[in-house]
């Protein structure tokens, strides 16, 4: 039997309620005991009700289960003993998480960080974050957003993400345009000449209803540049 022991000298998550309290930090989740058994916490997320978290004790010791992506798996479980395949899950897709002491507390919340991250993914997310790495005072196209998205041939996602964002403050929607340079029209920004005049705002001038791309439009590898450096190389 794996023996629990908490160390000091560098700060540790030690148990289920601490685990529990940091998933739920995150936006729109939720806890649930699906199986009539207290032994068996879950975190999920409203609406999808997918479970990111799962906590229960076994041998001695609270275990946490995370999603984790393929690429990443193995490199948890060789950095720490306590790492194992996922318990009672796909071994492919999750990690157990063995809180007997030994896993520093910041990599411990960066793997259930990444299991919520993994489990909220989707289109639409992944279609704001590509539209958030276009500058004011450039454009990008709906097949540029689509690519960075991760799927070139959605280009007409990236048309309905668009007009259903959901934080146009933080999300510059005007700064995405077709690949003639055109806008849309006013059913996407609520009134005429809405799109026209944010760009403006910004210095980027139409000629004959469209913004010149040559001057205005965003360069494929520049933004593929970006969003390489905004994710730090790809690397923990």
């Amino acid at each position: 039997m794996r023996v629990c022991r908490m160390t000091e000298r560098i700060k540790r998550l030690k148990t289920r309620e601490e685990a529990l309290a940091y998933g739920l930090s995150f936006p729109d989740t939720y806890q649930e005991a699906p199986f009539h058994d207290d032994n068996w916490q879950l975190v999920r997320v409203k609406g999808s009700r997918k479970a990111f978290l799962w906590t229960y004790e076994k041998d001695g010791c609270v275990n946490l289960n995370v999603k984790t992506d393929p690429a990443w798996r193995d490199f948890w479980r060789d950095a720490y003993r306590s790492v194992t395949a996922g318990w009672h899950q796909n071994k492919e897709h999750w990690n157990t998480i063995i809180l007997d002491g030994t896993i520093p507390e910041e990599d411990i919340r960066r793997m259930i960080a990444e299991s919520y991250d993994l489990v909220t993914d989707s289109p639409s997310k992944r279609i704001y974050e590509a539209v958030k790495k276009v500058p004011a005072g450039r454009v990008a196209t709906y097949g540029q957003i689509a690519a960075l998205a991760g799927d070139k041939k959605m280009a007409r996602a990236v048309g309905n993400a668009l007009r259903k964002c959901p934080d146009p403050e933080d999300i510059p929607c005007h700064r995405v345009v077709n690949a003639k340079g055109e806008l849309s029209g006013a059913f996407a920004f609520g009134k005429v000449n809405t799109q026209e005049k944010l760009l403006a705002a910004e210095g980027v001038a139409l000629t004959d209803g469209r913004v010149d791309l040559d001057r205005y439009g965003l360069d494929s590898a520049v933004l593929h540049q970006q969003c390489f450096r905004d994710d730090g190389g790809g690397q923990l």
